[in-house]
């Protein structure tokens, strides 16, 4: 409950434009650095953690609980480096860890597509001083300026102490209907389809299983391609889901909010199926596509076509299918409404 408090006072602040002094690895005597996996900025998530008995107000001291905090990572645990992006102790100071370019190790499924930071140097048992929740906001602040961290940012996930998300929901704040690339712009086929049977009780999350695409006209090509190889291979009666969503953030109109898409069996009637285009078992979606996809299903709720108590489900859930791939499963777990 006080790590949730000091939480919920930290997302109150307002972002400033300034940041505080970053404390470089070499101010700090870390070792060489051999994390090798990176970064694809910006990303979508910051992942709080807070670290216990690390008592310090100095920088020499925290300097030196870092060293320690660093030898334990790699030599007990196995790990490349300390596990955070950066650290923020009670003086006040931002400590780099891994730095902006590097995956941590903190949170599983999420290394590769969020910051994470990690409070240390309080009490045990204790919250942050004001000075490091402010030293944070400023963190933030400058890693949206930056372009590391993308401006509508999930608002911030903790950490447990066995190392998984704590399911406390996101914060989702309320935002305008993406724009919709209608049927028209991708130059759909016209078709005659059974009507949806609205508000939908479920969102089913899915991967096309393909190849991606990253700019607006190569998207419309590619939809058109699936549409046909829905209708004339799989036959169905129009493109199967309901919405998909590019790597260029753009989200298309399928078969729309009326009509019953035919991408599950037993639920197309009750579910809104939307596919990220792509195949995204080994490699998330970018920021883009995953906040266009939450807009989208906000925007559904908000004018009706959703419940309010919808259930939030990956496809892989409903039927035997790798779809919607696991680095985008691991990511929709930690969505709002989400049910196994």
């Amino acid at each position: 409950m006080r790590m949730l408090l000091w939480l919920l006072v930290f997302c109150s602040l307002g972002l400033r434009v300034w940041v505080t002094t970053i404390v470089s690895r070499t101010e700090w005597g870390a070792r060489s650095l051999a994390c090798r996996d990176q970064l694809n900025p910006p990303v979508a998530y910051v992942i709080m953690d807070q670290l216990r008995g690390m008592e310090c107000q100095e920088q020499n001291i925290c300097s030196q609980r870092l060293r320690s905090l660093q030898s334990h990572s790699v030599y007990t645990k196995g790990w490349c480096d300390v596990a955070y992006n950066f650290l923020i102790g009670d003086d006040g100071r931002v400590y780099e860890g891994v730095g902006w370019n590097v995956q941590g190790v903190h949170t599983q499924g999420y290394n590769n597509i969020s910051l994470g930071i990690a409070f240390f140097g309080n009490k045990i048992g204790g919250s942050p001083s004001p000075v490091a929740l402010s030293a944070a906001e400023n963190l933030i602040s400058y890693a949206i300026q930056k372009g590391h961290l993308s401006p509508r940012y999930i608002q911030p996930l903790l950490l447990k102490e066995d190392g998984c998300l704590a399911s406390r929901q996101p914060v989702m704040s309320r935002k305008a209907c993406p724009n919709i690339i209608s049927r028209s712009v991708w130059e759909a086929r016209e078709t005659h389809c059974p009507e949806m049977n609205l508000p939908a009780k479920y969102v089913i999350i899915i991967h096309t299983a393909d190849r991606t695409c990253n700019v607006s006209v190569d998207c419309h090509i590619h939809i058109r391609d699936i549409q046909s190889f829905h209708m004339d291979t799989q036959h169905f009666c129009d493109i199967g889901y309901h919405f998909l969503v590019g790597q260029d953030g753009g989200v298309y109109e399928g078969v729309g909010w009326h009509i019953q898409g035919s991408h599950t069996y037993g639920y197309n009637d009750i579910a809104l199926g939307i596919a990220f285009i792509g195949n995204f078992v080994g490699t998330p979606p970018n920021a883009a596509a995953l906040e266009a996809a939450q807009n989208l299903i906000q925007c559904a709720e908000d004018k009706g076509y959703l419940i309010p108590n919808y259930l939030l489900v990956g496809h892989s859930d409903i039927v035997n299918t790798l779809s919607p791939g696991q680095a985008l499963y691991n990511i929709i777990k930690a969505w709002p409404h989400f049910k196994h």
